[in-house]
């Protein structure tokens, strides 16, 4: 599908048709907004609504379609981050992507050791009270509660025992994070390493993973192309972007400190799905990816250097941009948009994608505060005083495009934390 679609015509004016009618779905379904999220609320009222025990989310991995060869009979073993605490848990098994039946011998949680080791013995988690489960093509499901406590920042390893799966899965493709492959048979019962021989760079079927919190803080759920996902960072060191906002909210403490969770996925676009390489825009997986996500009161979208790659008009840009941030505010959200960093790769610096992002930029850095509730200034930050063509030196990966670490750690630290909605139930009801 062509998510130019969701955009409508354009009026001779640069208005669009399509948002006469995103207002009226705004109206709508701002009163079905769940309590405590973004303008839907006053935030006192928020924390006065939210701050019982809830179930919010700890971890996220956008989806996509990958192949799912060599994968049949054959035991996973994921590394995860949690970035919530609780004492229970759940897991969200994808198969949205799926062309045929997805069956699941087996899954197990355990807490994350040496290298496709655990440190502790594998726990065996349920699907409706069976320790197995078959998901049909475009299913996910939440398995049942685990009394098990989650704390944030702590590993944990997933393992799951794929019996039958289809030529097509659901899968986190980039995870700049190391999982394993056995050989034939089921593993997810094991302690140690033994047997896991292959390694891969993704996420298949793991979606996500829910705690019961306490007093929930609220999430920040941060979607967008690479820079998300955090290409150019260091794999298994958890320094993405998403990681060390997180990070800094934390260390600010109080009421700013918030679940950040990580909706990225590598050559993603703005104006048009792309499943074969980036998955579906923002707009299209915008259900599953954000208002299905527990606990999410703010977003913010960093996207559009991979449309200015394909081509992309500046006014369009600017149209999706407009577009996804009154969706958002449709669900209640609070929205933040990020420029667009300047790029040296794949025809980004033709004179075409230049003028187009500079119209971008130039349009979020005037308006852009007044069409959504802040703005991250990304290309400023990471851009080469000297040459703004560019992304400096020391925030550079090395391949023009990607922020090193510390480039990710600088655009961490251009998010207008202080805007947020933050953590309220973290003061608000103290004492």
């Amino acid at each position: 599908m062509r998510v130019r679609a969701w955009l409508g015509e354009r009026r001779s004016d640069g208005r669009l048709r399509g948002f006469a009618a995103l207002a009226v779905l705004g109206t709508l379904l701002a009163g079905l907004g769940f309590a405590g999220c973004g303008r839907a609320l006053p935030l006192e009222a928020a924390a006065a609504s939210s701050c019982a025990p809830a179930w919010t989310t700890g971890w996220h991995a956008a989806q996509q379609a990958v192949p799912g060869d060599q994968l049949a009979g054959r035991t996973l073993r994921m590394v995860i981050r949690p970035q919530a605490s609780g004492d229970e848990v759940r897991l969200r098994l994808s198969h949205r992507h799926g062309d045929g039946p997805l069956r699941i011998g087996a899954v197990t949680l355990g807490r994350a050791g040496e290298p496709a080791a655990l440190d502790d013995d594998p726990v065996p988690v349920h699907v409706g009270g069976s320790p197995s489960a078959v998901l049909e093509p475009g299913a996910e499901v939440l398995t049942d509660p685990l009394p098990r406590a989650v704390r944030a920042g702590e590993p944990l390893t997933v393992s799951l025992y794929l019996v039958e799966v289809p030529p097509t899965i659901s899968s986190h493709p980039v995870a700049m994070r190391t999982a394993w492959l056995s050989g034939p048979g089921d593993r997810t019962g094991d302690r140690g390493p033994g047997g896991f021989g292959t390694t891969l760079q993704s996420w298949p079927v793991l979606s996500g993973l829910e705690v019961l919190a306490p007093r929930p803080d609220g999430a920040l759920l941060v979607i967008g192309d690479s820079l998300v996902d955090g290409v150019g960072s260091t794999p298994d060191g958890d320094d993405r972007f998403p990681d060390q906002l997180a990070t800094r909210l934390a260390e600010l403490g109080g009421d700013r400190s918030m679940t950040v969770l990580n909706a990225g996925l590598s050559r993603n676009r703005l104006l048009d799905d792309d499943p074969p390489a980036g998955g579906d825009a923002p707009l299209s997986r915008f259900d599953a990816d954000v208002a299905r996500v527990a606990g999410v009161r703010d977003v913010l979208l960093l996207i559009g250097t991979n449309d200015l790659a394909a081509g992309a008009d500046g006014d369009d840009l600017v149209d999706g941009l407009a577009a996804f941030t009154d969706r958002a505010r449709s669900a209640g959200l609070r929205v933040f948009l990020a420029t667009i960093p300047p790029s040296a790769s794949g025809g980004r610096s033709g004179p075409d994608a230049v003028a187009a992002r500079e119209h971008v930029n130039t349009w979020l850095r005037t308006e852009g505060a007044q069409r959504a509730d802040g703005v991250v200034d990304a290309a400023a930050v990471l851009a080469d005083p000297d040459d703004p063509e560019r992304l400096w030196a020391g925030h550079d990966s090395g391949d023009g495009l990607h922020p090193a670490p510390e480039g990710y750690r600088v655009l961490a630290a251009a998010v207008p934390a202080a805007e947020l909605s933050g953590s309220p139930c973290r003061t608000s009801t103290a004492g």
